[in-house]
């Protein structure tokens, strides 16, 4: 199974967004940013909207390396085709060595014991961020803010960090991630850009997972990967999780079950609830959520046109699944009960939806 990461913003054993150079799809959004930087008007926070995993963060870091590079970024902007900068850049390896004064990055932190990371980005960090914006630029040019992601800040952190969305000095540049931006504060979304970005396709999944696994010299299977991008629902994140041979039956298992319903294969069910529990099966059963919450989200997005009352009880089920799983985490409950509740409730939700 895949080991635990040391950072709250790198999937474990993978590559780290801001080592990332590569970029595969989103042309449209990388010209977006280069057509504002040619107009002279380029907005100075861009909230940057799509499902997890797709990419936004690599895209973050990337426009923040066009942006921290020697020179005026205008001027670059003018003959650039992508926002590619070259890994000898001075801005760029210092980016991947944390050590760029002008980057400033809002994340969740570790907590005291080193054993994990605090639920919600510190209000303090974002209040250091806020002074350290007060004052000049370490290299004399621009500076960049990356919060990864919006949905980790508090209502304090998120007033806050608005305080300086409102009045941004000169020169500055936010990149907000969103992977809800319909959840976003109203009045941060409302002063910054948007950038949607959308699921990648198979190919491009398997593309990029490559990519990861080779720059990290890890070793896989190209038809683990290829069938685990079949299952990323556009998510690189999702199919680099995917690849490792165990997690990958796992995820195809619950796939079978969500692909048969309305029916329930009993014997199926309990034997998957078996997997999920116990200590053993504490990544197990993360990645059997994220499973259904990825196939619920692909099914309301492909049907988002038939109306609210066949995807109503869809979306009652992703709600009360998220609660759900958050409570057995918490009081660490027996999740037997939940696998059987939550395929029971899935299977109604099928029979509903078609019947509407």
């Amino acid at each position: 199974m895949i080991e635990s990461s040391n950072e709250p913003d790198r999937l474990p054993n993978a590559p780290h967004p801001r080592e990332t150079l590569a970029l595969i799809g989103h042309q449209r959004q990388e010209e977006a940013v280069l057509a504002a930087l040619r107009s002279g008007r380029m907005h100075h926070a861009w909230l940057l909207g799509g499902p997890e995993g797709v990419g936004k963060a690599s895209f973050a870091y990337r426009a923040a390396r066009f942006m921290l590079a020697e020179g005026d970024p205008l001027r670059r902007a003018e003959a650039a085709r992508d926002l590619a900068m070259p890994e000898a850049d001075g801005a760029t390896r210092k980016i991947a060595a944390q050590s760029h004064p002008d980057l400033h990055l809002l994340r969740r932190i570790a907590k005291p014991d080193g054993k994990s990371f605090t639920s919600n980005i510190p209000v303090d960090l974002v209040r250091r961020i806020i002074d350290r914006f007060g004052s000049s630029a370490g290299e004399g040019g621009w500076r960049v803010a990356i919060v990864d992601s919006a949905e980790d800040l508090d209502r304090p952190g998120a007033n806050a960090l608005l305080k300086l969305l409102e009045e941004p000095p000169p020169r500055c540049l936010f990149l907000i991630v969103a992977h809800a931006p319909g959840r976003v504060l109203p009045t941060i979304r409302s002063r910054c850009r948007l950038l949607s970005f959308d699921p990648l396709g198979e190919d491009d999944v398997a593309q990029a997972g490559a990519i990861a696994l080779e720059r990290m010299r890890l070793p896989y299977d190209a038809s683990a990967l290829g069938r685990a991008a079949a299952l990323s629902e556009g998510s690189v994140k999702r199919a680099l999780t995917y690849v490792d041979p165990e997690t990958l039956a796992l995820v195809e298992a619950v796939r079978a079950r969500l692909d048969a319903l309305p029916s329930i294969d009993l014997t199926a069910l309990l034997a998957l609830g078996e997997d999920v529990a116990g200590r053993a099966g504490e990544a197990d059963f993360r990645v059997m959520i994220e499973t259904v919450q990825g196939w619920l989200g692909a099914h309301l997005h492909a049907h988002a046109a038939a109306g609210p009352a066949r995807l109503a009880p869809l979306a009652e089920v992703w709600e009360r699944l998220a609660r759900a799983a958050n409570e057995v985490e918490t009081y660490n409950l027996d999740r037997r009960p939940l696998v059987m509740s939550l395929f029971h409730d899935l299977s109604e939700a099928v029979s509903r939806s078609r019947a509407a």
